[in-house]
């Protein structure tokens, strides 16, 4: 995989685990959802099991006692709502983004269920919002990754070919939909996922983060 390069006119990137670091956001809405049901917090590996189960549409029925659904309303609501203050910006993520800028047209893809201004005002206090023509988030799509919809709508926006693009992402899920979209897939060891899980489902890279990615560009 090490020899492999990208030639790619577009780079679609996924957020969470990406770009920015957002484990203490999880961990916060898994202490706030665990407290408000009455239950006790487990360690922060399993809080951290959560969103992977969450993104991969697979149940937490064995983490979560009681009402799922009800666990699952505050703790989303509180992700979403502390995600500005515990993000962080995958370190040197800046430079590496103005970099790619100027070579391929970039564009980000989330599959947090608020609204692309929510998304931006968090980005613009990274300093990066700048370097990203087109923002599509859960609300734009009615299938999230791993459909290839919300890849689909972003190249439509960046007007290249889903051929001439590489979909860069932390989870099985974008993996899956570039496959699904026909684009270059790039995982990142940035996120929640293992190296072997993101090697499972054969990527056509696995770096270490997105810092390393103009290194591979054709």
């Amino acid at each position: 995989m090490s020899q492999t390069k990208l030639m790619v006119k577009g780079i679609l990137f996924d957020l969470d685990g990406t770009i920015v670091d957002s484990r203490d956001a999880y961990l916060e809405a898994a202490k706030i959802a665990f407290e408000t049901m009455g239950q006790r917090l487990p360690g922060p590996h399993i809080s951290l099991e959560i969103p992977k189960r969450l993104e991969q549409h697979l149940p937490i029925c064995d983490i979560v006692k009681g009402n799922v659904a009800n666990f699952l309303e505050v703790y989303l609501e509180t992700y979403y709502k502390v995600t500005k203050e515990k993000t962080k910006p995958i370190p040197n993520v800046q430079v590496t983004l103005e970099t790619l800028s100027q070579k391929v047209k970039l564009a980000l893809i989330t599959m947090r269920f608020v609204p692309k201004t929510q998304v931006t005002q968090e980005l613009e206090q990274f300093h990066v919002a700048k370097y990203f023509s087109h923002i599509v988030t859960a609300l734009d799509t009615h299938k999230p990754k791993p459909s290839p919809e919300a890849l689909i709508k972003s190249v439509k926006a960046l007007d290249v070919n889903i051929c001439d693009c590489a979909i860069v992402g932390d989870s099985v899920s974008d993996v899956r939909a570039g496959k699904a979209a026909g684009s270059m897939t790039v995982a990142v060891l940035s996120g929640l996922f293992s190296c072997e899980e993101l090697a499972r489902e054969k990527p056509d890279l696995i770096l270490k983060d997105v810092t390393s990615l103009p290194s591979y560009l054709d």
